[in-house]
């Protein structure tokens, strides 16, 4: 049994879980005991008390509890992946070369793994991405549960750092796009409200916006900006909408159009009901043959190769619940720019 111990966060980690961190340099660690020691505040980062989903950055200095013997404690058995996950998340790689693999996340898989989450994730598939190399690839940013689209993982922990960068310090360009309820006036725009966290019981993640000149004011909110262009109208009732975060907070975008008044069809968090989209704009359903599941996606992603320098544009096709939806309303992706905020 080992004493207290801490230990600085390395160069080599860039930013990631906590979780994932100490369960990279301490094998004894299962997912239980970090999260019973986070709720205890046996684990510090810095001396603050932190959550398992905390990221931790290099420099930061982590206290660790006494631990079992590595090579006494008893390794958790790794859940077995099924032949049909394996056959999906390599069915979802949309380009790879030697450093980087690229991902059309589907719709309700999980980035990483969480509460009841058991390994059925990117990031707990990964595995079955190694492709030859000999270590897993690991992801550089995320995307929620519900959001489809372009998702980046490095395979080597020099490329993870250097595309941790380019995301932190806004070197990409994103584009999402969306169907909104209502249609958003004027026809582009920037949405600038502040987010923090809810922190109602039962909401989770849910985000709450803040005035923008009111930010600074508020403990915890923190600044965020979308870019937003309306593609085209589906009558009054709805619109197809291209989203670009310039920062990237917690559901930023679908807090900033529910805010907004046009919450994003399928979005039960912040849009509530299909009954309450009285065809002017509120409630993130519209009824009839349209799917009730979230419509985001991350169309695109435009970033600069962290080795060979080369502009990686990359483009995920739809999901199947929003190619029906698409379909439906006869709407064409060469009818409209691949980037609108191009000339903005």
């Amino acid at each position: 049994m080992s004493g207290v111990q801490t230990v600085t966060v390395g160069t080599e980690a860039g930013d990631q879980r906590l979780d994932r961190w100490l369960k990279r340099q301490f094998p004894q660690f299962t997912q239980g005991l970090i999260e019973k020691a986070c709720r205890k505040g046996d684990i510090r980062v810095d001396g603050g008390r932190v959550k398992a989903a905390t990221r931790v950055m290099p420099g930061q200095v982590v206290r660790i509890p006494p631990l079992p013997d590595a090579d006494t404690a008893p390794l958790p058995a790794k859940p077995k992946m099924l032949a049909s996950d394996i056959e999906m998340i390599q069915a979802a790689v949309i380009w790879k070369d030697q450093h980087i693999i690229a991902l059309n996340k589907p719709a309700g898989l999980p980035s990483q793994g969480g509460s009841g989450q058991g390994g059925r994730h990117v990031d707990g598939l990964s595995e079955a991405l190694t492709f030859g190399y000999k270590d897993r690839p690991v992801l550089v940013h995320r995307l929620d549960k519900d959001t489809s689209g372009v998702l980046l993982l490095a395979r080597t922990p020099r490329v993870a750092r250097r595309l941790t960068e380019a995301f932190r310090h806004r070197l990409t360009r994103k584009i999402y796009w969306a169907i909104v309820a209502g249609v958003p006036t004027p026809a582009m725009g920037t949405i600038r409200y502040g987010l923090i966290k809810a922190g109602a019981r039962g909401q989770g993640e849910k985000m709450r916006c803040i005035l923008p000149d009111e930010v600074d004011r508020v403990e915890g909110a923190k600044r965020a900006q979308t870019d937003y262009a309306v593609l085209e109208r589906l009558g009054s009732r709805a619109a197809w909408v291209a989203l670009s975060p310039i920062t990237g907070r917690t559901h930023q975008l679908r807090a900033h159009m529910a805010e907004m008044g046009h919450p994003i069809l399928g979005d039960g968090k912040y849009g509530g009901s299909a009954q309450e989209n009285l065809g002017d704009g509120w409630g993130a359903g519209i009824g009839g043959e349209v799917s009730r599941k979230l419509h985001l996606h991350a169309r695109s992603l435009r970033v600069e190769h962290p080795v060979t320098g080369a502009m990686l544009d990359l483009t995920a096709p739809l999901p199947p619940h929003m190619a029906e939806t698409w379909g439906l309303f006869g709407l064409r992706a060469g009818d409209v720019p691949a980037d609108p905020f191009e000339d903005a």
